[in-house]
């Protein structure tokens, strides 16, 4: 079925390593507060005006919770300021995961955590890598998009998958 997935998407697909500005979101489920509460990620960023998507390699990693996700939530006022009506943060966990993550930095609800539980998003999206050896299984490189009405139109993904760079608040705050 991830297959069929990935065959759909519609992506450049040229030579493309992963996902491209002027590329639309695939149409995938993830989870939200719970496994019950699913959101086809297509259908969310198509109703944002603007909006900046961001992907973790796991939440209660290091970098992720010192650093990544609270730069997110403590810009995130000023980036509405910038029009900016959806933030979002994506990682390959389940919802419970990430919303116990969201409360140990206080996140209140500043950033939507989105659950990639399956990790099919991270797959269709080509921006998973192997991380078997320190996590146990594929998980996301650290990127950040700025995404309108569902369509890329800025991708900046950490060079070496997991630095803290590109991807940092600071850096897509310049780009709006």
């Amino acid at each position: 079925m991830l297959r069929s997935i990935i065959g759909r998407r519609s992506f450049h697909s040229a030579g493309a390593r992963y996902i491209q500005a002027g590329d639309r979101l695939p149409s995938v489920q993830v989870q939200r507060k719970s496994p019950a509460d699913v959101v086809n990620v297509r259908e969310l960023f198509e109703n944002a005006n603007k909006a900046v998507l961001f992907g973790v390699p796991g939440a209660f990693t290091p970098g992720c919770s010192k650093t990544h996700l609270p730069g997110y939530i403590k810009k995130a006022e000023e980036l509405k300021k910038k029009n900016v009506d959806l933030i979002a943060c994506v990682s390959h966990n389940d919802a419970f995961v990430m919303n116990a993550w969201g409360d140990s930095v206080q996140n209140n609800d500043a950033v939507s955590l989105l659950a990639d539980f399956k990790g099919e998003l991270a797959e269709a999206l080509d921006l998973s890598f192997d991380a078997t050896g320190a996590l146990g299984n594929r998980r996301y490189k650290r990127f950040a998009a700025i995404i309108e009405k569902g369509v890329v139109k800025q991708l900046f993904v950490e060079p070496d998958n997991t630095g803290l760079n590109v991807s940092l608040v600071e850096n897509v705050e310049k780009h709006l």
